[in-house]
């Protein structure tokens, strides 16, 4: 067909290229550099301790300035995070992405989508998705697919002379196109330019967090005006402490590392799934790993390898000759093999004189067979037994897919094959067995399911039989495989059979989608695989596709996930890391918001008693270290396998406030204990202040303890490790320490009731954080169990 095209020259297209006419996209990871370096330096949080830095800096007691560390500190981790995931995803985007077939100086070459210029002919065949918009040139029975354009699903027939957008992918046939539309101009360029874009937002987890940020900000207007007015009303104090003590109010209020943390962990995620070959198309899909229920996998490019060999030819009527001489004819007009075909043309000897071709039928999911009529010499047609043969050869076919193995029929019709009756009455000629090598690490990746209580099921398009077999061979208990024939129409009672039953055989296209909307209708999280173009309206639909490197581009194109080498084995490194981000930035969250609750809490209620505030900035700077900033970064890294609900914000609150509720309030019962109201000395002052920022200590650090839950002897140990660095930083007796921290223990008593408060805080905050897993109807687990790795 595409013999006598030629397409542009050489310098053709370098003229092109000079006048711009050139399929430009964005660039594949979405942001530049500088924008990266940008959004890292200047952010909200940046800014605000920005300004009270330079407050502090006025009063010229920089060493109370060294939360200014978290700007830099902030910056450098986010740049240096998400420039790798930029670099990972550049990479694994080149392997990824789409390389149609371009005609050029007679030659059929493979081309980056970027490198199409306009008037470009590009070969078109099944599963290939249109990179530009174009004008049809050649077609060969060319169905194509607009359903991501249109939203109608039923593939459309295209002729030479009709309209082509770049979106649409091909379900049958194969064709040519003249490229009119290229770059920005193309009607849908944004949305295949969307492949490996990497983007920090529209997932649950950020919308979460972004709601308790709003919520915080409204709370830190009223706080932090009231703390300017209440400090710098003082009485006998320097401008420079009422602005030290001022900035030390405010800085604990935001949660400067929540968002960060949260990038972060994200942008080590695709890190980490990178080197691993899988390539994460949209962010959020992390988050969506991490609450998967349910797996739909496709058989065949699944479970069993792509490629498959013809092991027996089994004649049911004529010689082998004859059927040998057939099927060599059919591999000669089939101008798009598929693996099936594939694997016959590997077996049969080439044609020595192609037969007249007078119609053709491509092969698609929803019929199940292809043909040719070849005039004189007959109507052939290639497919499923259980669709073409009479009852006693299908039931053979039934007894030999049985084994695991694939089946197709070989007949001859009685009417052309692009007769509207097609194909009439098949005599059936003979069975070709396929045999399909499963993949090697299948049967541990559905043991890995199993183990985390995510469901499989496998839909497959072959013999209920045959995948039922597969499926059995990898250790998998299957009652029964349903063919999807007998299913009934959409609604109850097909989502019951669906919901019942695992494996599933001569699934069409549409009955896929509807198998994923019936699990999503009874609140699963539905992640579907597959390889072919009949996979792409399921892997649409799904709440996560993963699509493999090898499958079609138009799979590539509308997946989340792209394993690029293939490996089925890859999902459960997939699902594990969507599992450690979510369920780590939980953890983290609470401490967070926790310090940003008794800060606020804090400032309102010693703003209001008009007493000076407790704590310097210095103080609050050392407090966060070991209670907050380290433990939340040690926490954020390690696996996770408790899957991700619904929920997040309630769950994190639920601890988050109470906790920095008790905080607030047994730090302002000992400093009001301790100092008293009214004006006092600054030895009173400093003594109250110690006391105060020991109860507050304490406390903290028992909310890291119930955080870290259930423990592990790490855990465990990183909260030993912060309560000792707390109790060395109050028992030497260095001076500048002390100085700097305005540290007084000479009044025992004072220390005591701070240290018994922070005590009873403790206590508290135990006692809520067991009513709160009672609340939710959660186990309160200390330890970790052997069973939970």
């Amino acid at each position: 067909m595409t013999g006598e095209l030629q397409g542009l020259t050489a310098g053709q297209v370098a003229e092109r290229v000079r006048e711009g006419k050139v399929n430009t996209l964005p660039e594949r990871s979405g942001r530049t550099t500088w924008q990266i370096v940008r959004d890292n330096v200047f952010t909200r949080v940046n800014a605000m301790l920005a300004v009270l830095f330079v407050i502090v800096a006025a009063t010229m007691q920089f060493a109370q300035g060294a939360f200014a560390i978290l700007i830099v500190a902030n910056s450098i981790i986010g740049m240096v995070q998400e420039l790798r995931a930029k670099r990972t995803l550049d990479s694994l985007a080149v392997i990824g992405e789409a390389h149609p077939v371009v005609l050029r100086d007679g030659q059929r070459v493979s081309l980056p989508r970027d490198q199409v210029v306009a008037d470009d002919l590009i070969a078109l065949s099944p599963g290939d998705q249109v990179v530009v918009d174009g004008e049809v040139v050649a077609a060969d029975y060319l169905e194509v697919d607009e359903s991501m354009l249109t939203g109608e699903a039923d593939p459309v027939a295209k002729s030479v002379g009709d309209e082509l957008m770049s979106g649409a992918f091909v379900v049958s046939g194969s064709g040519v196109y003249r490229a009119t539309k290229v770059g920005a101009e193309a009607y849908a360029a944004q949305l295949t330019a969307q492949a490996a874009k990497f983007t920090l937002v529209n997932s649950e987890l950020r919308a979460g967090i972004d709601r308790i940020l709003k919520f915080v900000t409204w709370l830190l207007i009223p706080a932090g005006l009231l703390t300017i007015w209440v400090q710098f009303r003082q009485p006998g104090t320097t401008w420079q402490e009422s602005a030290l003590r001022m900035v030390g109010a405010l800085v604990p209020m935001i949660p400067e590392g929540l968002v960060l943390l949260t990038s972060m962990a994200f942008a080590l995620g695709v890190i980490r799934l990178g080197r691993r070959k899988c390539l994460v198309q949209e962010l959020p899909a992390i988050e969506g790993l991490a609450r998967v229920s349910v797996v739909c996998a496709d058989k065949t490019g699944t479970l069993t390898q792509n490629a498959m060999t013809l092991g027996e030819v089994i004649p049911l009527a004529g010689g082998a000759d004859e059927v040998t001489e057939v099927l060599a004819q059919l591999v000669a007009a089939d101008p798009a093999p598929n693996a099936s075909m594939t694997a016959i043309a590997e077996a049969t000897p080439a044609a020595s004189s192609p037969w007249e071709v007078t119609a053709r039928a491509p092969f698609t999911s929803a019929k199940k067979w292809s043909g040719v009529s070849f005039g004189t010499r007959g109507d052939w047609v290639l497919g499923a037994p259980d669709v073409l043969a009479p009852a006693d050869v299908a039931a053979r076919a039934e007894e030999i897919g049985s084994t695991g193995r694939r089946v197709l029929l070989l007949g001859r019709a009685s009417e052309p094959v692009d007769s509207p009756g097609a194909p009439g009455t098949v005599t059936p000629v003979a069975l070709l067995v396929l045999d399909q090598l499963v993949r090697p690490d299948a049967a541990d990746t559905l043991a890995y399911f199993n183990d985390q209580h995510v469901a499989v099921k496998v839909i497959s398009g072959d013999n209920a039989a045959s995948v039922g077999a597969v499926t059995r061979s990898l250790g998998v208990s299957v009652a029964e495989a349903v063919d999807a024939r007998t299913l009934p129409a959409e609604g109850e009672e097909f989502t019951e059979k669906i919901a019942g039953a695992d494996v599933f055989g001569r699934v069409t296209p549409q009955q896929k989608r509807a198998m994923v909307a019936a699990l999503q209708s009874r609140g699963h999280t539905v992640a579907m695989t597959g390889d072919g173009v009949n996979d792409v309206l399921a892997l649409k639909d799904a709440d996560l596709g993963v699509a493999m490197g090898s499958g079609s581009p138009a799979t590539r194109a509308v997946a989340q996930i792209v394993l690029l080498d293939d490996r089925f084995a890859t999902l459960p490194h997939v699902v594990a890391e969507g599992r450690r981000v979510i369920g780590n930035i939980e953890r983290v969250a609470k401490l967070f918001l926790s310090k940003t609750v008794y800060a606020v809490f804090l400032a309102l209620v010693i703003g209001l008693m008009g007493l000076p505030n407790p704590f310097i900035p210095l103080q609050m700077t050392v407090v966060g270290w070991f209670t907050i900033g380290i433990p939340a970064f040690l926490l954020s890294l390690p696996p996770n396998k408790e899957r991700a609900r619904p929920g997040f914000v309630r769950r994190v609150l639920s601890l988050a406030v109470p906790s920095g509720v008790i905080i607030g309030a047994v730090s302002t019962v000992t400093y009001v204990v301790t100092r008293g109201f009214g004006a006092v000395s600054a030895v009173v002052q400093a003594q109250a202040s110690t006391a105060t920022l020991a109860a507050l200590i304490i406390t903290s650090v028992w909310v890291l303890a119930v955080v870290a839950r259930p423990w592990v002897w790490w855990r465990l140990g990183l909260v030993v490790v912060s309560y000792a660095f707390y109790l060395a930083m109050f028992l030497i007796p260095w001076a500048w320490l002390r100085g700097q921290l305005l540290l007084d223990l000479d009044n025992p008593s004072t220390i005591l009731f701070g240290v018994v408060a922070g005590l009873v805080g403790a206590g508290l905050v135990e006692a809520v954080w067991w009513l709160t897993a009672r609340h939710r109807g959660e186990p309160a687990r200390i330890w970790r169990g052997s069973d939970e790795g």
